[in-house]
């Protein structure tokens, strides 16, 4: 090979719901990149050829997604793959996409608030990865038993949360029919050493029986009740003048007239 060409460096993985990129440095000047994907058990598949981009994707070479991969980035000159000597190159860390991929959010489609139980059902994120008639296979497709779901809820403008687990795409919870209630979604894979919990859906809240004193806060409602009262101490007040007036109007008009 030709020692003189540098060899990548900074190689990771990067992989959410199976679709897998592999990114690398430096950027190539004078030469190029091809990346090899080495399976423990299939053979070698080349991606990216001879390419001046410093990232690849490599999703549809890791379908076995048990399986365990290296990446060897080859650098390559024009003529560099044409010949019988091996480019320099350098070696990913291994990479298995079922133990190691990110979890990605799930998607909530629909949640309620009835009396004491909040039902939320949600939906499961899809991968790249497809059955034969084109629909996109879900990670629960894949992970099937392996896969579980953990709801976090907690009241409105509190900070105590609790949590529950599901295996399937629906929560029913009993919470205070009195609060609204916050909460998210999140995928986890108990059997996972590292990565088990994945990425938080998106925080949602319900607003069922909502007064003025959750929507704006114990400082209004003080504001409002101090004003409330003025006012009333203000009409009392004036009640008071105007009953002293009349009173003493009253007096002066039964005072005899002078003279009489």
């Amino acid at each position: 090979g030709n020692p003189e060409l540098p060899t990548a460096v900074n190689i990771t993985w990067s992989s959410i719901n199976f679709k897998t990129i592999l990114q690398w440095q430096p950027k190539p000047s004078g030469y190029s990149y091809t990346v090899e994907i080495h399976g423990q058990t299939t053979d070698t598949k080349k991606k990216c050829i001879s390419t001046a981009e410093t990232e690849c994707d490599v999703t549809d070479v890791l379908r076995n997604v048990k399986e365990t991969y290296t990446a060897h980035i080859l650098s390559v000159t024009s003529s560099g793959m044409d010949n019988f000597e091996e480019p320099p190159f350098a070696v990913s860390e291994k990479f298995t996409p079922y133990s190691q991929t990110v979890l990605g959010k799930p998607e909530i489609q629909n949640y309620t608030q009835k009396g004491s139980k909040l039902n939320v059902v949600f939906q499961d994120p899809l991968t790249p990865y497809t059955f034969p008639n084109g629909s996109f296979r879900s990670i629960r497709d894949i992970f099937q038993d392996d896969l579980e779901y953990k709801l976090y809820y907690w009241k409105d403008q509190s900070s105590g949360k609790k949590a529950a687990t599901t295996k399937s795409q629906k929560f029913e919870v009993s919470v205070d029919s009195t609060k609204n209630y916050c909460f998210y979604i999140q995928g986890v894979i108990p059997s996972r050493r590292e990565n088990r919990n994945g990425q938080d859906s998106m925080v949602l809240c319900t607003s069922v029986g909502r007064t003025i004193l959750d929507e704006y806060g114990a400082e209004v409602f003080i504001i409002v009740a101090v004003i409330a009262i003025a006012i009333i101490t203000l009409a009392i007040v004036l009640s008071v003048i105007l009953c002293k007036r009349q009173k003493a109007k009253a007096a002066r008009e039964k005072e005899p007239l002078n003279g009489v």
